[in-house]
């Protein structure tokens, strides 16, 4: 098929946008900076690769041991109880035990085995196993008379039913009850389901209207974007469940109506639901199962049979909830998102990095309210980039995160998904232009939202006066016409402060602007005045204010600083060091550290942060994610502008270097005025920057 215009306009859009943008790159970051973000545009998207399982080495029985590590081993409480429930078929129960026993997971575990009168050499050889709790029952009662009994057995804080037919993969366990710490409401979590080839055999399972049952993503890819985040299912097949005890004991186990299988599973997914409490499937959590290897697979005689009888019982039981299910002629991918809440779709230029820039931040802590209220969160990066645990931890929010090789082309894909969205959020100017022509055409329906991140042409126009370029101001105005062209093509615009809603009052009259600031939480006053010592900036270097700003401070600022106090250092944070950042380090007392995995020792340590930035635009992240550590900051007018700080009494406020070391040098040695800037920064991100503070707008912009 051939290019039609509206590829074509894309093509043009991003083609000119990149080479614009490449000047501007140019003019402020220098050849090399600049060539390493072309390569990163440019460069082919890797394919995603199928990961190699994990299969334990089939050889003749043997006395072994769980490792002793196990609770079961040392006696310990375990956090959680492995239940597995058998009858015969030993050669499977022999490899999932020693799958466990290869890699038992990081928190302590009790492994039991439920034998349901077996007659093969299965209690023979589990009594040699070490650290295993066997328990024989005095008759064959079936999968669910097994399982309730390993259940009141259990000394776990957590059931965990494993069938016996099943590879666990490592880290397996660990995966599956991080979803409970991760999310509180949830009451059952289930693992990823794989064939022993890798092709996926279910992420969750979809019921219908007429209580019939479908396993989502039979034979598709493991890492295929739609079942590859933690999302909500109707229930999770029993092969391999996490519940909490309690929770499973208050719900009466799984109910005796279905016995002696089938159906139990997702009867238990309706009633922890009913509970008000989600069952959630979680990706990282990977088993292989021998589907069918226990049971079989005709449903027409033995055990199978079950599962079309009590598919009448279950419709019995559940009739009013089922009358709210998708029809079973629903496509799959329609029905494993439910439609009571809006599906929101994100886009920016890259997957967000909150750990690297507070852009990110506010967007991945925007996807957290989003999903908080109950929208379903769709985040589609423009460079179609995998970036590995950025990605991954989007997946993990429950959001469904999309990249390449699963997203060939922008304009395909959204042609493909595009009758989805009730809404999609934008960000950056450059982005929207590119993409408002194919959300216009294939997202008639949807409310496009576009995300300023921060005004591009107030920023570069500040830029250019300070260095009093006329190439940066006739770029800068560029830009400002691209910028107000997006404004006026979007149903609405957010910007992070009343400064610049205040400056589109003026540039964007007809336009609707809302304000959706920067988003942390408050992670608490930290240390105290005497336990903290020295000065910490934080910034990334891809933003040219954060360098010229610490070039400013280091040359200008600092050397007045350690004139009073020669034993204190500068600690300078963030990533994409330039050589001119790098060759800072040989000052006294200046310490680059490049990127910080892990902030907030520098966030609770550190005595005073500076934010001494000469220009720019917008909110500073800077400036919140200290105060929303107690740490008090001293900064610049450009850097504190919307942020509704007081001088003083929140923050202190200087803009020459002179006035800019007193700053510091008072709030570093005056312990009462410390205190008050601490605790009202604090009271300043509570009141203004917190996801509680923006969730009116985004209930009014995105969802209402």
């Amino acid at each position: 098929m051939g290019m039609n215009w509206t590829d074509l306009r894309f093509f043009l859009d991003r083609s000119a946008g990149l080479f614009r943008r490449g000047l501007a790159s140019l003019r402020t970051r220098g050849l090399r900076a600049s060539w390493a973000r072309v390569h990163k545009h440019l460069r082919s998207a890797p394919v995603s690769q199928r990961r190699a399982l994990y299969f334990p080495e089939a050889a003749a029985f043997a006395p072994f041991a769980l490792p002793a590590g196990s609770a079961s081993a040392v006696g310990a409480a375990p956090q959680a109880s492995i239940v597995i429930p058998v009858f015969n078929q030993f050669a499977h129960t022999l490899a999932c035990l020693r799958a466990l026993a290869a890699h038992m997971p990081r928190a302590p575990v009790e492994v039991i085995v439920v034998d349901d009168g077996s007659s093969d050499e299965t209690e023979a050889a589990l009594l040699q196993v070490a650290g295993l709790r066997y328990h024989r029952r005095a008759r064959n009662g079936g999968f669910i008379a097994a399982c309730n009994d390993g259940a009141a057995l259990a000394r776990g804080d957590y059931l965990v039913f494993l069938n016996n037919d099943t590879i666990a993969q490592p880290g397996w366990l660990d995966a599956l009850l991080r979803t409970f710490a991760d999310h509180p409401d949830c009451g059952v979590a289930g693992a990823q389901l794989l064939y022993p080839d890798g092709r996926l055999q279910e992420a969750g399972g979809i019921v219908f209207a007429d209580g019939s049952a479908h396993n989502y993503g039979r034979f598709e890819s493991p890492d295929d974007p739609r079942v590859a985040f933690v999302r909500e299912a109707d229930y999770c097949s029993g092969a391999a469940i996490a519940v909490p005890r309690a929770l499973y004991s208050r719900l009466g186990g799984f109910d005796t109506r279905y016995a002696p299988a089938y159906y139990e599973d997702t009867d238990l997914g309706f009633a922890v639901r009913q509970a008000g409490l989600g069952v959630l499937y979680q990706p990282a959590s990977r088993v292989v199962h021998m589907e069918g290897a226990t049971a079989g697979t005709d449903t027409g005689s033995g055990m199978k049979a079950y599962q079309v009888r009590n598919r009448s019982v279950f419709q019995e039981k559940w009739h009013e909830a089922l009358a709210v299910q998708p029809r079973a002629d629903t496509d799959a991918d329609a029905a494993a998102v439910r439609r009571r809440h809006p599906t929101v779709l994100v886009i920016d230029e890259s997957t967000p990095r909150p750990d690297r820039d507070s852009g990110s931040l506010r967007l991945v802590n925007l996807m957290r309210l989003l999903r908080g209220e109950g929208a379903h969160v769709v985040f589609l990066p423009a460079d179609r980039a995998h970036d590995g645990a950025y990605t991954e931890a989007l997946q993990q929010l429950g959001i469904e995160a999309w990249h390449a090789p699963f997203v060939q082309s922008p304009a395909a894909w959204l042609r493909r998904h595009g009758h989805r969205f009730d809404r999609v959020v934008v960000c950056r100017h450059f982005v929207a232009r590119e993409f408002l022509p194919f959300l216009r055409q294939h997202a008639p329906q949807a409310r496009v939202v576009f995300d300023s991140v921060d005004l591009h042409y107030l920023r570069e126009r500040r830029g250019a006066e300070l260095a009093a370029d006329p190439a940066l101001l006739r770029a800068a105005e560029r830009t400002r016409v691209l910028e107000l062209d997006v404004i006026a093509r979007s149903d609405a615009t957010l910007v992070v402060s009343e400064t610049e809603r205040a400056l589109l009052a003026h540039d964007a009259p007809q336009a609707r602007v809302e304000v959706l600031s920067n988003l942390h939480h408050v992670a608490g006053p930290g240390r105290p005045f005497a336990q903290r010592h020295d000065i910490v900036f934080v910034g990334g270097f891809r933003h040219p204010p954060n360098a010229d700003a610490v070039q400013w401070f280091v040359s200008a600022v600092f050397p007045l600083i350690r004139a009073r106090l020669p034993a204190v250092r500068f600690h300078c944070i963030g990533g994409d060091v330039p050589d001119e950042i790098t060759m800072l380090a040989a000052q006294p007392g200046v310490v680059v550290h490049g990127h910080v995995p892990d902030i907030a020792p520098y966030m609770d340590g550190a005595r005073i942060a500076v934010a001494p930035l000469r220009y720019g635009a917008g909110v500073k992240g800077k400036v919140n994610l200290s105060m929303a550590h107690g740490q008090p900051v001293v900064a610049t007018s450009c850097a504190v502008e919307g942020m509704h700080l007081r001088h003083a009494e929140d923050v202190l406020v200087a803009d020459d270097a002179q006035a800019f070391a007193d700053a510091v040098l008072q709030a570093y040695q005056d312990e009462t005025l410390w205190r008050r800037l601490s605790a009202n920064g604090l009271l300043n991100v509570e009141r203004h920057f917190s996801l509680d503070a923006g969730r009116d707008v985004v209930r009014r912009v995105l969802l209402a």
